[in-house]
């Protein structure tokens, strides 16, 4: 019995030798028999682990998409106040049209702010017929006529010295301030009362009254604006108030448009800066006149960046070269046609048109400016796995 079971162990303990030393000249050759294709393919999985932060879109639908790339250089950019704004009418730009006389005023076509009118277009006419006090034309002729009679009475006398010099002068001047005053009113009358003329061609930016209303001598009936000039009114932080006297020109968006104007390239400038806080409190106003744009609304509100001295040798990229996550800011780099890489950098200040770039870039770099959302997407897309770009 002890035999048998010293025959059984020993046999074990060589079945146990014979397995290892297979295993161990099995891996030795799988580690080192390798055939051609089994090689390529190591290799091109190396150089796709080598890439994997690689964005591959081939030339041709780069085109299509509108993809656009330039060189980074460093250049000139402006210091940048942010602020906020108004759009306004510009001082002499606007007409106030009053009553000429006193009466009831009617509307000759519909009015309304906004509303544009032409040059000698005829708006309004307000007539005192039926009234108590009478039609003030009439009263201006009859007025006028007793004028006339007696400037031509005391003309005849003077002469002969019945009457003084001085009454003389005191019927001349009756009669001018009558004449004066009966043309004033006279010239605009025809069958619908005294009639009252645009005095330019634009748009009406308010009308106070309404077609049957009562008004008096001067009294508004509408306020025109010819639409030619502009201001912007800019409340600016205080605490930015000793850089105002730096500040060249501005870059605004409108809330009613989705781009951002330049009040120099809309032949504009700075008027003024106040040396005290606006009603505001905290903020001092900066006003700049420009030429009006049919995209700009008066009284609008506007977004400001005011544009200060120059700084030289900055890296900047149009806004549109960035995309966001999450608070990050990315460009996309084209290292050749079709090959693109993602790179995160740190931004500054933007005029609105482009952003200071603070980290990330150091010039002679070529970027996405245009189309960098479809560089984006073909990121995400991964429709290509893997490709044999070398560098």
């Amino acid at each position: 019995m002890k035999t048998a079971n010293f025959f059984v162990g020993m046999l074990s303990i060589l079945l146990m030798a014979s397995c290892h030393g297979h295993a161990g000249r099995t891996g030795e050759d799988h580690e080192h028999d390798h055939g051609p294709q089994e090689q390529e393919m190591h290799a091109e999985e190396s150089e796709q682990h080598a890439h994997s932060d690689e964005i591959v879109l081939p030339a041709e639908k780069a085109r299509a998409a509108g993809v656009v790339v330039e060189s980074v250089t460093p250049g000139d950019f402006h210091s940048v106040i942010p602020a906020s704004g108004t759009i306004l009418p510009a001082t002499g730009d606007e007409t106030l049209i009053v009553a000429p006389v006193s009466g009831i005023v009617t509307f000759l076509r519909p009015l309304v702010a906004g509303s544009t009118v032409r040059a000698g277009e005829e708006l309004f006419a307000v007539s005192a017929e039926n009234l108590q006090d009478g039609d003030p034309i009439e009263r201006a002729a009859i007025a006028y006529e007793a004028a006339r009679k007696e400037f031509e009475r005391v003309s005849s006398l003077v002469k002969e010295r019945i009457v003084s010099e001085k009454e003389f002068n005191a019927a001349k001047s009756n009669y001018e301030t009558a004449r004066i005053a009966f043309e004033a009113v006279s010239r605009t009358r025809n069958g619908k009362g005294n009639v009252v003329k645009s005095p330019s061609e634009g748009s009406l930016t308010s009308c106070p009254v309404r077609s049957g209303d009562y008004v008096t001598v001067g009294q508004p009936l509408a306020r025109l604006s010819r639409n030619r000039r502009l201001h912007l009114k800019v409340d600016v932080p205080e605490r930015y108030y000793a850089s105002l006297g730096e500040v060249v020109a501005a870059r605004f968006k409108p809330s009613c448009s989705e781009r951002f104007f330049d009040t120099q390239q809309l032949g504009g400038h700075r008027l003024a800066y106040g040396r005290y806080t606006s009603d505001a409190a905290g903020y001092v106003p900066v006003t700049f006149e420009m030429n009006a744009d049919k995209e700009l609304l008066p009284g609008t509100f506007a977004e400001v960046r005011l544009l200060a001295a120059a700084r030289h040798n900055v890296i900047s990229l149009p806004v549109s070269a960035l995309t966001e996550e999450q608070g990050v800011y990315f460009v996309y780099l084209q290292l050749d046609q079709e090959c693109y890489r993602k790179q995160e950098v740190q931004t500054g200040a933007s005029d609105g048109e482009r952003v200071e770039i603070l980290r990330g870039l150091s010039g002679g770099e070529r970027v996405v400016t245009q189309g960098a959302i479809h560089v984006k997407l073909a990121s995400a897309s991964n429709m290509i796995p893997a490709h044999t770009h070398n560098h």
